[in-house]
């Protein structure tokens, strides 16, 4: 039994991480305030946050290539995601001020043309962080110094002729760390939400803070489930304002940021991400996400109770 149990603890331990690689250095004055980014293996997409000129197609030495030019105006650009069929989706949703009346999704098709959508949500929320889920879904995810995120989805089918309201799909919690970085000081930077991706498969999601990424394993499609899980994480200390994370085809994780700070890459990240739940017994419901956390414990007590009660009838017996 206690071979069992130990066994089964096991089970909970993070698989082994590979440590964030430098590959560049952002030093080009148009990336000084780089919030999002993208790649389709062979080129990556950059974006500013604030009112900027474009969007920016990077060489992998972190030069600008050229820039693509976004009509009307932007306001506060804070993530990038890329769709399956290639679209360029940008979240102009940065609000320090908590004062937007409206947040926009900026859409950029592989034909060429641009898209607006404009959204609401219950009040102003500052938005850092886009997930694009395989089928298209995007969900914003708000920046909250308590730690503890609401998660945002249209209610509606997007439109560019009308707000679309955002309704509140669940909420993602994430705990203070001791890592070091970013513009302030780690016990609220570790638990502010900067940026997201999600791997061109839909398999895993990032979500990052000023200071670590946390990957976690999607199942069924379900992002906002996947988002209750246990995450595996991963520290990306010394970034001086980490707000950038992209997933390269092969499973390669991006991390970037503004002020001029490195572009680094963690190898296999999609493989360090938590393994799926194991499939509950035929007629058997799998539980809450609380309930299969608790059942490490549920089986550790059970066998303590065994192996008291064999101790007590051998010395009964003796």
């Amino acid at each position: 039994m206690l071979l069992a149990v130990v066994l089964i603890g096991l089970c909970w331990v993070s698989p082994a991480q590979a440590d964030p690689a430098t590959v560049c250095t952002t030093s080009d004055k148009r990336l000084e305030e780089l919030s999002g980014l993208a790649s389709d293996g062979t080129q990556w997409w950059a974006v500013g946050d604030g009112d900027i000129e474009g969007l920016y197609v990077l060489n992998r030495d972190c030069s600008v290539k050229r820039t693509i030019p976004i009509p009307f105006g932007t306001y506060d650009v804070e993530d990038m995601a890329r769709a399956a069929d290639g679209s360029l989706w940008l979240a102009d949703t940065g609000d320090n001020r908590t004062k937007r009346s409206k947040d926009t999704l900026r859409v950029l098709r592989p034909n060429g043309v641009w898209q607006h959508y404009d959204v609401t949500l219950d009040r102003p929320r500052d938005i850092e962080a886009l997930l694009l889920a395989r089928d298209g879904t995007p969900y914003l995810i708000s920046k909250e110094p308590s730690g503890v995120a609401h998660i945002f989805t249209p209610s509606a089918p997007l439109s560019e002729t009308g707000k679309v309201p955002l309704r509140e799909a669940g909420t993602v919690a994430i705990s203070s760390t001791d890592t070091k970085g970013g513009p302030v000081s780690p016990a609220l930077g570790s638990v502010l939400i900067t940026g997201g991706a999600v791997s061109p498969d839909g398999s895993v999601v990032a979500l990052r803070t000023y200071t670590d990424v946390y990957l976690y394993r999607v199942a069924g499609g379900d992002l906002v489930g996947a988002l209750q899980g246990k995450p595996t994480r991963i520290p990306l200390a010394d970034e001086p304002q980490g707000e950038a994370i992209a997933f390269e085809p092969d499973g390669t994780l991006l991390a970037a940021g503004e002020k001029f700070g490195p572009l680094r890459a963690i190898p296999q990240a999609v493989a360090q991400a938590p393994a799926p739940p194991a499939p509950a017994p035929a007629g058997k419901a799998s539980g809450p996400v609380g309930e299969q956390r608790g059942s490490f414990w549920t089986v550790a007590a059970v066998g303590g109770v065994i192996a008291v009660g064999v101790w007590w009838l051998r010395r009964r017996r003796a």
